[in-house]
């Protein structure tokens, strides 16, 4: 009797198991992970109640333990919650389809119609493989080559570069006076991302081939004054430069002059003044109006805000307003008022319509928290790993995010030998190649992984709003955010990424249930989002043998079966687990990108927290989203990531937050993501260091 009861103990705990995996709504939930190694666990602690009273007992043990002796080692026994139960019910979306604003990116007219330099229009036609205009440069070049003052919107992706690269150098090499090198800039560009200052000088510099004696150069954060200085001495005919680092320069450089400067021109203009660079480009203006009062100004961007026509009113003459878009949006009815009422009470400015790509294709899918870090993964092998030639780019709301997400993606996702099962190796699974790009690094690195991005035809990007404006990625096939973007303008931005001068793309918004109201925001500014459904977006794991549960009795698969595709949901998010509770770096690391996901999560304007609200956020359940198993405690106390020495404590964030210098401190780490390189952070280092020099000799 004792012989035969032990089985059936054992039976009823992996059938236990079985259930709780087989039906969600059904027994209450066994609060272990449903992995490989619980089932093992399970029989063992059933072996142990039994101790000796059955000879059947040791064959399935030993054959579970072999299997799994490594990560019996490493792993100890930790309850995990149901990544399946408890999760907030997911609405459905009602809203009607919206009539987008469309722009019609190419026109029939090509440049050999313009009054240019042939040796110009052989430039365009083979270095840069364009034959025919853009709608913006139809409209923008004419007026330019004029002489006039342009405020020019357009959507993005459009062709803005070459809107005003194309008369800038044609009006210097016409020059009756041949420029010289130390005559010092006769033309200023200001951007407001290293990355955008780097592809706007390449595109600069593949114009002018035919005309070497003008010399463009470029000024950005990051790199060694010195040289920059250097640079500076010898003579730059056509300066592209971030406005910190400019700043900078005119400060402390005395070779620097505007005395010849005919050019000024300010792209992606909404996103330097937003990101608090008003009073830089103030200084710049009073450089430039000191060393000469009468130039041509061209102010670019696919948005149009109050900043951007404050600062129109104080650096234009006469300007002439190129919109695309207006026309179209003319023959548009205005959206319906229960559209507006539901997009919460944004201003005037706010409330236009956004053009967006003809061929871009876009999507929004709603995952509670728990399920974000599993569904993220399985999009990524769906698109970057089992269809090919697919190249992608992930938002995240903060560089440890992006740094976290990185490095849990490469060690897990990546393909790593550890991972791979006997018999079961998938060579293909090593083609998921990861990127980083945000403002934390350092400029060299920024470089080369932008230009290793740029280059590569396949592969994943994680990045930060860094990678959000005028960046001109190629082959670009799909956008994904993982934090929904603090207005619709930023969310036009981003997804601009793809679907570039007539190219075709995709984008997908990824929202909590709690967040919803946020497609009916985008529908109040024409944007139109198709519904994607989760269940369908995990069923990718099912392709993928590294995340198959192994049961007891060599079950085969059933198919697309939606409780083995929840099983490998559940095996997969283990692994995440167990890598990030593999040490207590990994896990410091974890709860360190939890933290800035929560600060960043309250900075959402006032007329947004409605929908995005701290208090909405279900903290155990976000946490599982960092690979945590549990909520953890004390977040604003957390030590920084590296540090060894013992701290005061510090206020805690909150306090931190309900002060005025709090939030000015924040505002500084959202703008260092475009600095010049003059980052906060690195004064306060030194800042630090000051007290214990100053000890020293005493």
């Amino acid at each position: 009797m004792a012989a035969g009861a032990a089985p059936r103990g054992t039976g009823t705990q992996s059938g236990a198991l079985k259930r709780k995996l087989q039906t969600p709504h059904g027994n209450p939930p066994v609060k272990r992970k449903p992995s490989p190694s619980t089932f093992r666990k399970c029989a063992t602690e059933a072996d142990r109640r039994k101790e000796g009273n059955s000879p059947q007992k040791p064959a399935p043990k030993k054959h579970l333990t072999d299997k799994q002796s490594e990560s019996q080692k490493s792993k100890p026994f930790i309850k995990t919650s149901s990544l399946f139960k408890n999760n907030p019910e997911i609405p459905e979306i009602h809203r009607k389809a919206v009539q987008q604003v469309q722009e019609n990116v190419f026109t029939t007219d090509s440049f050999s119609q313009l009054d240019l330099h042939p040796h110009l229009i052989s430039t365009i036609n083979s270095v840069l493989n364009i034959s025919s205009m853009t709608s913006v440069q139809k409209q923008t070049i004419p007026v330019l080559l004029q002489g006039k003052d342009a405020l020019v919107r357009s959507q993005t992706g459009s062709g803005k570069t070459l809107a005003y690269g194309i008369p800038l150098v044609q009006s210097l090499q016409g020059m009756e006076a041949k420029i010289q090198r130390s005559d010092g800039p006769y033309a200023l560009v200001l951007v407001p991302t290293r990355e955008l200052a780097l592809q706007s000088f390449d595109t600069i510099q593949k114009l002018l081939k035919p005309f070497t004696w003008i010399v463009p150069g470029v000024l950005m954060g990051g790199e060694k004054r010195k040289s920059e200085k250097a640079r500076l001495r010898k003579g730059i005919n056509i300066l592209i430069s971030t406005p910190g680092r400019l700043v900078d320069h005119i400060k402390s450089t005395e070779c620097v002059h505007f005395r010849r400067t005919q050019w000024l021109i300010i792209d992606e203009a909404d996103r330097i003044l937003d990101l608090g660079f008003e009073k830089d480009v103030a200084v710049i203006l009073n450089a430039l109006n000191a060393g000469r009062e009468t130039r041509q100004t061209v102010l670019l961007s696919a948005t149009l805000t109050e900043g951007v026509t404050r600062l129109a009113d104080i650096s234009l003459n006469d300007p002439v307003s190129i919109s695309v878009a207006d026309e179209i949006q003319k023959e548009l009815k205005p959206a319906s008022p229960k559209d507006r009422e539901s997009s919460g009470s944004l201003n005037c400015m706010e409330q236009e319509n956004f053009a967006v790509p003809e061929k871009l294709k876009q999507y929004v899918v709603m995952v509670p928290s728990k399920l974000r870090l599993v569904t993220l993964a399985a999009f990524i092998l769906e698109k970057c790993k089992f269809e090919k030639h697919h190249k992608m780019i992930i938002f995240f709301s903060s560089c440890e995010q992006v740094e976290f997400y990185y490095e849990l993606f490469v060690k897990v996702l990546a393909g790593g030998p550890e991972l791979e099962q006997p018999g079961h190796s998938s060579p293909s699974s090593m083609c998921l190649e990861f990127l980083r790009l945000h403002g934390d690094m350092e400029q060299e690195e920024r470089t080369e992984v932008f230009q290793e991005f740029l280059k590569s035809k396949t592969g994943v990007l994680l990045c930060t709003d860094v990678a959000a404006r005028g960046l001109d990625l190629p082959q670009v096939t799909w956008i994904v955010q993982c934090s929904a973007p603090a207005s619709p303008a930023e969310y036009i931005h981003r997804i601009g990424r793809t679907a570039r001068i007539g190219c075709g793309g995709s984008s997908l918004l990824v929202l909590a249930p709690s967040e919803a109201a946020y497609v009916s925001l985008l529908a109040a500014h024409r944007i139109n989002v198709s519904e994607m459904k989760m269940e369908k977006v995990l069923t990718s794991l099912m392709k993928d043998n590294r995340f198959k549960l192994h049961r007891a009795g060599n079950k085969k698969s059933c198919g697309r079966n939606p409780q083995e595709v929840r099983e490998r949901a559940t095996v997969l998010q283990s692994k995440f687990e167990d890598y990030v509770h593999s040490s207590e770096g990994t896990v410091r690391w974890a709860k360190k990108a939890l933290q800035s996901f929560l600060c960043a999560y309250t900075t959402y304007p006032r007329n947004l927290k409605h929908i995005f609200h701290i208090k909405s956020l279900h903290l155990g359940h976000v946490a599982k989203s960092f690979g945590l198993r549990d909520a953890p405690q004390n977040l604003t106390a957390l030590p920084a990531a590296g540090s060894k020495k013992k701290t005061k404590p510090k206020p805690k964030r909150a306090d931190l937050l309900r002060r005025s210098h709090g939030r000015r401190r924040l505002a500084e780490m959202l703008r260092s993501e475009y600095s010049s390189g003059m980052d906060t952070k690195v004064k306060r280092k030194k800042k630090r260091r000051k007290p214990g020099k100053q000890q020293t000799p005493t």
